[in-house]
């Protein structure tokens, strides 16, 4: 199958769904339930549906029972709506996606508020040596005139005896 196609149908999928859950299901157990993404296989036989539910972990387990006791119906409207001979199968699957956002803002915030504590600190701070560890040219002028002659291009730099350092 082509894969356009098949991100297609699952597009289609999706709404229909999306809009099943909305206007047509009525089970109590139902929560806030949105569908998130739907991906089909290549053969048209199978498609999952993620889903996000906005509320506590029992209210995800009611939801997750009620998805799966409307699954004939929801199938029975996905083959419907999009003509299919062989109306695939569905899935739900709840989407972490949204809770391992959440998790990472929350480290993201906790790491910007560390980053300013730090910035606070550094404020008065200062360096440990001098303001400016390197060497000028006229600072080179002065020490060869003092008799530290750097090494030359070529030669190897020798020990205080006069032997080489290899």
């Amino acid at each position: 199958m082509d894969a356009a196609r098949a991100r297609k149908l699952a597009d289609r999928i999706q709404q229909v769904v999306a809009e099943m859950l909305e206007r047509r299901i009525k089970d109590p157990r139902l929560g806030f339930v949105t569908v998130t993404d739907a991906r089909i296989t290549a053969d048209l036989r199978d498609a999952t549906v993620f889903y996000t539910v906005f509320g506590s972990d029992a209210e995800r387990a009611d939801s997750a029972a009620a998805l799966e006791s409307a699954k004939g119906v929801i199938r029975s409207e996905v083959g419907r709506q999009t003509g299919l001979r062989h109306t695939p199968t569905l899935t739900f699957k709840h989407d972490p996606l949204p809770d391992s956002a959440k998790h990472i803002d929350g480290l993201l915030a906790e790491a910007r508020a560390r980053d300013e504590e730090i910035a606070k600190r550094a404020q008065g701070a200062r360096h440990a040596g001098d303001a400016d560890p390197y060497r000028r040219p006229d600072e080179a002028d002065e020490a060869d005139e003092a008799g530290d002659e750097p090494a030359r291009h070529g030669e190897e730099p020798s020990d205080r005896a006069g032997h080489s350092a290899r």
